[in-house]
């Protein structure tokens, strides 16, 4: 376990600047989040939940303050080391699977290879990756409208895991979901947090939090 904190951020501000008026999503958020541990960030709607996970993700960077991740500023990088960084360091799940419609389950998760790697994987890893969450040949060969919603989540965790990150952030992983499907998949992120990754999940649901081994609560942009 690294010495520093994978994640941190020191007096966080975000400010979206609007015809209507400035929004201020995070104000002043500090904390640090340790390699291997499991953090769920839950608030009420418009609380800041999604900007702070888009900043750790490095999707966007803060107004003010500072966000190291991996030991790294983000706020001091670039967009091809943000870039790199999104592909290298992070994988993120999305609520809505994000997939692309008119490639196959194994082609989705082989994409980000290929963009690391520029090359197609000739390793079996793609494959590995699918079977480890339960999508076998014949289910890789589908294209996302071919398959069920707790698939194509399957399908979305394989793809943010292929280039190995050391963080995977989770938005609302299980909201698209029945009850059922959405314990299976928590299974899944559970044993790969077991395996020593660090998973950051936003979630509204108590009971999906309670799989999380620290839980942030966000009110109007703070840590509460």
């Amino acid at each position: 376990m690294n010495s520093s904190p994978v994640v941190e951020l020191a007096d966080v501000t975000k400010v979206y600047h609007l015809p209507s008026g400035d929004v201020v999503a995070l104000d002043g958020v500090s904390l640090s989040i340790e390699e291997g541990e499991f953090v769920a960030i839950m608030g009420p709607s418009g609380s800041g939940k999604s900007t702070l996970l888009n900043q750790i993700g490095s999707l966007d960077v803060p107004s003010s303050g500072d966000l190291f991740i991996d030991g790294k500023n983000i706020g001091e990088m670039g967009d091809r080391n943000l870039t790199e960084m999104r592909l290298n360091t992070i994988g993120y799940i999305f609520q809505k699977f994000n997939l692309i419609p008119l490639l196959t389950a194994f082609e989705n998760v082989e994409y980000p290879y290929i963009l690391k790697h520029r090359k197609k994987d000739e390793s079996g890893r793609v494959n590995h990756i699918l079977a480890m969450v339960g999508i076998d040949s014949d289910l890789s060969r589908h294209i996302p409208s071919e398959l069920s919603g707790g698939q194509q989540q399957r399908v979305a965790i394989a793809r943010a895991l292929v280039n190995e990150p050391k963080i995977l952030l989770c938005d609302e992983p299980t909201g698209n979901l029945d009850t059922k499907t959405g314990r299976h998949i928590m299974d899944i992120l559970y044993g790969l947090n077991s395996e020593g990754r660090t998973l950051i999940m936003v979630t509204h649901d108590p009971a999906i939090a309670g799989y999380a081994s620290r839980t942030i609560n966000l009110v109007d942009g703070r840590v509460a």
